[in-house]
C-alpha cells in the first residue's frame, strides 16, 4: 500500500497542473473551486474561479452579494442549484462560524451544498485532516487498480470505494495524497486511452493484468431522458422586451428567459399561435410575427429541450401581464440578469 502512495505523489510532484487554488490553499479556494469543477471541465472553470476571487476575494465577501449576482457570474456554468448552494453556504460560514470554515468534517457537511466528497476536499486539502477524497477520478483509478466489477452509482459500490479509498489513505499526507490521486485519474488514467504502457503502477494494477481497464469502472444505465418543447415569444415593444423570471422547482429557477408555451410535441408558428396560453398572453393586441428562429437543441441532465423563439412585435403594451415574474425592459439592459445558457446562446446567434 505505501508503494501505491509514494508512486502516487512522486507522479504528482513531476506531472501536476499548476492551478491556482493549488497555491498555499486555503478552505475559501478548495471550497469555491470543488464546487464549479463539479460538473465542469478545468479549462472552462478556470475563467469563473478567476472571477469569482476577484469580485469576492474572501467568503465573507460573496456572502454578502445578492443571488442574482451570483447567478450572473454563474451564467452558462450551468446546474445553477450549485451557485444558488454557494451562495447560501457563505452566507452560513459568516453567520455560523464567524467566516471561517470549520476545520472539521462533520460540522463542514453540516453547510449548504457540501456532501461527502467536497467536505473530504476541504478537509484533507486546506486542514490537512485524514478524509479520503472519491470523485469521478478516484472511482476509475481504483476500479482499476483492483479490478473491481461493482457499479459505482449503487449504494453498495459507493460503500465498497469510500472504504477502499480511505484504507489507500495517506495519513501523514492526506491532501498531498487525495491531489495525486485525483489528478493521476485526470491526467494518467484517463476514461479513453489512459497511458498503461507506460504507467508507474502497471504492474499494481489487476484489470490491466486481466485485460479489463476499458471496462472499468462500471457504471448501470443513465435513466431515461426525456424531451421538453418551448415555445419562447420573444415580444417586443418598441426598445424593450417582455423578460420572464422562472419560479417554482423547475429548471433555472430565478433565471430569466422569455414567456414561453411548452407543448408535448413540436408545434408549427401558427398552432402556437393557436393556443390558448398564447391568446391570453397576448389578448387582442395587434402584432406582427419579426422572425421565427430555427429550432435550438439543448442538452440537460435527464431533459433533452427543443426550443424555437418567434420574435413579436407589438404596438401597444400588455399592460395586464405586468408582474415581477413577467415585465417590459429595455434591451439594452438584457445583459444585466442572468439567463439560461439556451438564451445565451438564441441572443449570440
Amino acid at each position: 500500500m505505501n508503494f501505491i502512495q509514494d508512486t502516487l505523489i512522486n507522479w504528482y510532484e513531476e506531472n501536476h497542473r499548476d492551478l491556482p487554488w493549488r497555491h498555499r490553499p486555503t478552505p475559501y479556494q478548495v471550497w469555491l473551486s470543488e464546487v464549479i469543477l463539479q460538473q465542469t471541465r478545468v479549462n472552462q472553470g478556470m475563467d469563473y474561479y478567476l472571477r469569482f476571487i476577484e469580485r469576492w476575494p474572501t467568503v465573507a465577501d460573496l456572502a454578502q452579494a445578492s443571488e442574482e449576482e451570483v447567478l450572473k457570474q454563474w451564467q452558462g456554468l450551468g446546474y445553477y442549484s450549485r451557485a444558488r448552494n454557494l451562495h447560501k453556504c457563505a452566507r452560513q460560514v459568516v453567520e455560523q462560524h464567524g467566516g471561517q470554515f470549520p476545520a472539521d468534517f462533520e460540522q463542514l457537511k453540516k453547510l449548504q451544498g457540501i456532501g461527502d466528497y467536497t467536505a473530504a476536499a476541504i478537509a484533507s486539502i486546506a486542514f490537512d485532516l485524514p478524509h479520503a477524497v472519491v470523485d469521478g477520478n478516484v472511482y476509475r483509478v481504483l476500479s482499476r487498480l483492483y479490478d473491481i466489477d461493482t457499479p459505482i452509482n449503487i449504494n453498495e459500490g459507493q460503500k465498497l470505494f469510500a472504504d477502499l479509498a480511505d484504507e489507500l489513505l495517506n495519513r501523514e499526507q492526506p491532501g498531498l495524497h487525495n491531489q495525486a490521486l485525483m489528478e493521476f485519474g485526470a491526467l494518467h488514467c484517463t476514461p479513453k486511452n489512459p497511458n498503461c504502457l507506460l504507467c508507474p503502477l502497471q504492474a499494481q494494477c489487476l484489470a490491466f493484468a486481466h485485460q479489463t481497464v476499458m471496462q472499468r469502472p462500471v457504471k448501470l444505465a443513465k435513466v431515461k431522458v426525456s424531451t421538453r418543447y418551448f415555445n419562447y415569444l420573444v415580444i417586443r415593444f418598441e426598445d424593450s422586451i417582455y423578460l420572464h423570471k422562472r419560479s417554482g422547482n423547475d429548471i433555472w429557477r430565478n433565471l430569466y428567459d422569455f414567456p414561453c408555451v411548452e407543448s408535448e410535441t413540436s408545434l408549427s408558428v401558427d398552432e402556437v399561435i393557436a393556443t390558448a396560453q398564447f391568446k391570453e398572453l397576448i389578448e387582442d393586441k395587434p402584432f406582427t410575427i419579426v422572425k421565427v428562429s430555427p429550432v435550438f437543441t439543448h442538452k440537460l441532465t435527464h431533459r433533452t429541450l427543443l426550443a424555437q423563439f418567434i420574435e413579436l412585435k407589438l404596438e401597444k403594451k400588455l399592460l395586464q401581464i405586468e408582474t415581477k415574474d413577467l415585465f417590459l425592459t429595455p434591451e439594452t439592459d438584457l445583459g444585466s440578469f442572468p439567463i439560461p445558457r439556451l438564451i445565451d446562446l438564441y441572443l449570440t446567434t
